[in-house]
């Protein structure tokens, strides 16, 4: 009898349900969610993507990921620092991407932010970030045991507050927390539990 908490693809690999069936989700589930991330670029990205995400489903934002690449100069933190508001209006004109001012302001901000960190005593973003990796990760066996916050995503988002980012809650840092690697929520039975080389499994 399979856990409950994953499916078995036909290729005979566990996974929990929300990566099992839809192809994209599988690919991402497979080779990237959960692996370590630890440069600059490649956590404003994920930030941005996961504020983007806020209200709607990953699915949605992973369908768009390459048109958000497009239209955020490939989350090149300078670049898109200096977007003023002629970029706000082609980023409202974007049927490619998540059409929401509030979130296209919010990235604008936070890429200012990301590059006040680089004279930061506490460190750049990635330092930052990673310095609030906890002690323990969790060890789901369903997908209702996998937590959405932690007293870690709850500091990590209060710290970036205070240094001037938006769109940051404790819900979607642990999101971010998850994606990159820095907690390990794959299922116990999931082939991609312990993949990630932070973790044991």
């Amino acid at each position: 009898m399979s856990d409950p908490g994953v499916v078995v693809g036909p290729d005979g690999l566990a996974r929990p349900a929300w990566a099992a069936t839809d192809p994209l989700l599988r690919e991402y589930y497979d080779t990237e969610w959960g692996m370590p991330v630890r440069d600059e670029r490649g956590l404003f990205e994920r930030l941005s993507l996961e504020a983007f995400q806020s209200g709607l489903s990953w699915a949605t934002i992973l369908r768009k990921r390459a048109a958000f690449r497009a239209a955020f100069d490939g989350f090149d933190p300078e670049a898109v620092a200096a977007y003023g508001e002629a970029d706000v209006a082609r980023l409202m004109a974007d049927a490619g991407i998540v059409r929401n001012r509030a979130k296209v302001a919010a990235t604008i901000g936070n890429a200012r932010a990301t590059l006040a960190l680089r004279d930061d005593p506490d460190g750049d973003l990635a330092r930052l970030v990673w310095s609030f990796r906890p002690a323990e990760t969790p060890h789901p066996v369903t997908y209702a045991d996998v937590p959405t916050t932690s007293p870690e995503s709850l500091a990590l988002s209060k710290a970036l507050k205070r240094k001037g980012f938006s769109f940051v809650g404790p819900t979607t840092m642990f999101a971010l927390m998850e994606a990159v690697g820095i907690v390990d929520t794959h299922l116990l039975a999931s082939h991609r539990r312990g993949t990630s080389g932070i973790w044991p499994a």
